[in-house]
């Protein structure tokens, strides 16, 4: 069961190569339908359309409730101090005595006391917070001293010990001389702030390896390993955190995980998510990419509010004795995150899940040197995201086999599988049919000149009119997730923040839909993305 968890290389199965395949057939599937129902009969495609577009306004009402409750939590979580819940769980009893009869309304201080309750009856099933130990991998390519320094400044200041942060900066030996010396510069300066401060260099063009960040991940959790074997660290008490080298994290971060990690029994089988906010730079990058930028920062609100849909993305931590089990992340794929999950699910036989941890990691919105290099960089990476479509062949193949052969039981894994299916579909279809669908039937086949054919393209009209309450709910959280304007903008440039929205339709076509139906085009024709693109970093000084 275990050698089946790699994704394959060369050429697949006619049974891969149909899932494969079924993605982008069923997003164009989608859109010829429209079509061909419009020539059929106009009636049922405008019952077709209308039954899509209704969806879409039920999931722009649950998109607004669910970022302003996802913000909320996120400002709640931020605001307790998980440094002291930590050193309450170093002695439960004293901590349950103290507080027990606490009047506190904070973030699941409930759940806090009945922690520390039952920590103190059986103190045996649970780790010793004093040794728990965050290992923090920041991978890198040619980055400079500009992009990484923040980034390990912002795990410095963390609450949690330093002394217990045991540093990993992973390079790429592509990156050539200057990135050699940058690494060894930041060792020179950091080494005496952390546990230790590990270079990890990842060859070039090793067998069995696609150019992308998950095998310089797997060679620096390697590094780790060894690491905490040959100073006999507690394997089972450290957690290795994986970032990016322009994610600035919470300073609570490590706490919040850290503790999560504790008061859970099934903690090996756990990866901890945060919330990923792309606002560093929000203020320097063009409109377009602002409004991408703010949009997926909302749906990974918005996910930390559904746990049984939530997948890894981007930064996460997860255990190293569980990563070390399953090799760590797969080195043949260009989107390592996501499909961590699925490696994981597969590897403990379903008994997996990622816990939100609702405190964020803030990362770059894609900038470039020039307008049209950064809008170029910023469809590059959403098509490497989107490439995510590539699961939905390595997760039907494990479900539609015989029952004798499922590592995971049917009526478990399919819900898991629709969702992701179902969620790549729409990515694709739902931006051009809610733009353009409702004038298809109309123009497609001259019977439609009819009351419904005159009257459709208002009716969605008044519907999408009514699913903008939604996105101007959005909008006025998007102001406060904004970092403090820089002082080299006027407060015009606020106004450029509203006014940035009116792009909404245009970026849901050209970086939404567009990059989906390329990374399932890809995927249909066997032409794979094998080859990590990796988004420039700029910083306006």
């Amino acid at each position: 069961m275990r050698k089946s968890l790699e994704i394959p290389q060369g050429k697949r199965t006619l049974k891969y190569r149909f899932f494969e395949i079924l993605p982008g057939a069923i997003s164009y599937g989608a859109i010829i339908l429209l079509f061909v129902l419009s020539l059929i009969d106009p009636l049922i495609a405008s019952a077709y359309l209308f039954i899509l577009i209704a969806a879409t306004l039920v999931k722009a009402v649950s998109t607004a409730y669910r970022t302003v409750q996802g913000y909320e939590v996120m400002k709640s979580a931020a605001r307790v101090d998980w440094r002291g819940r930590m050193e309450d769980l170093c002695d439960p009893h004293a901590a349950y005595e103290r507080v027990r009869d606490d009047d506190n309304k904070s973030y699941h201080f409930e759940e806090h006391v009945e922690n520390l309750k039952m920590m103190a009856a059986m103190p045996q099933d649970y780790p010793n917070p004093a040794k728990i130990y965050h290992a923090v991998i920041i991978t890198a390519y040619d980055e400079g001293l500009e992009v990484l320094t923040p980034s390990i400044e912002a795990v410095k200041n963390s609450t949690f010990p330093n002394d217990h942060i045991i540093m990993t900066l992973a390079y790429e030996a592509r990156g050539g001389e200057e990135m050699e010396k940058v690494a060894t510069t930041l060792r020179e300066k950091y080494k005496a702030t952390f546990k230790d401060f590990i270079l990890s260099k990842h060859p070039a063009d090793l067998p069995g390896e696609i150019i992308g960040k998950g095998p310089n991940l797997t060679y620096a959790g390697m590094k780790v390993a060894e690491y905490v074997k040959t100073h006999k660290l507690p394997t089972e008490s450290v957690i290795i955190t994986s970032l990016d080298s322009d994610n600035h994290m919470h300073e609570k971060y490590l706490d919040a995980v850290a503790y999560e990690f504790v008061t859970h029994p099934n903690r090996q089988h756990l990866s901890y998510q945060p919330v990923s906010l792309f606002t560093n730079n929000i203020w320097d990058a063009p409109a377009p990419t602002r409004v991408i930028a703010l949009s997926n920062s909302f749906f990974n609100i918005i996910s930390t509010m559904r746990p049984h849909a939530l997948r890894n993305f981007a930064s996460h931590s997860q255990p190293l004795q569980a990563l070390a089990a399953m090799h760590f992340w797969s080195k043949r794929t260009i989107v390592e995150d996501g499909h961590q999950y699925w490696r994981s699910l597969f590897f403990f036989d379903g008994d997996y899940s990622v816990l939100p941890i609702r405190i964020p990691i803030y990362q770059d919105a894609v900038l470039s040197e020039t307008f049209w290099k950064t809008v170029k960089a910023q469809f590059v990476q959403v098509r490497r995201w989107y490439y995510g479509a590539s699961d939905i062949a390595y997760v039907g193949v494990r479900l539609f086999v015989p029952k004798d052969q499922r590592i995971i039981s049917f009526w478990k894994l399919f819900p898991k599988f629709w969702r992701l299916l179902d969620g790549h579909v729409t990515l694709a279809i739902l931006a051009p049919i809610v733009a353009f669908g409702a004038w298809v039937p109309m123009l497609m086949n001259l019977s439609a000149h009819t009351m419904v054919g005159y009257n459709l393209p208002n009716i969605v009209s008044w519907v999408e009119t009514f699913a903008l309450i939604g996105l101007i709910i959005s909008i006025l959280v998007s102001f406060r997730l904004l970092p403090r304007r820089p002082a080299r903008y006027k407060k015009g440039k606020n106004l450029l923040m509203l006014i940035q929205w009116i792009l909404m339709p245009v970026t849901s076509i050209l970086y939404q839909s567009l990059a989906a139906f390329y990374a399932q085009t890809r995927l249909m024709l066997g032409a794979y993305m094998e080859k990590f693109d990796v988004t420039k970093k700029i910083v306006k000084k």
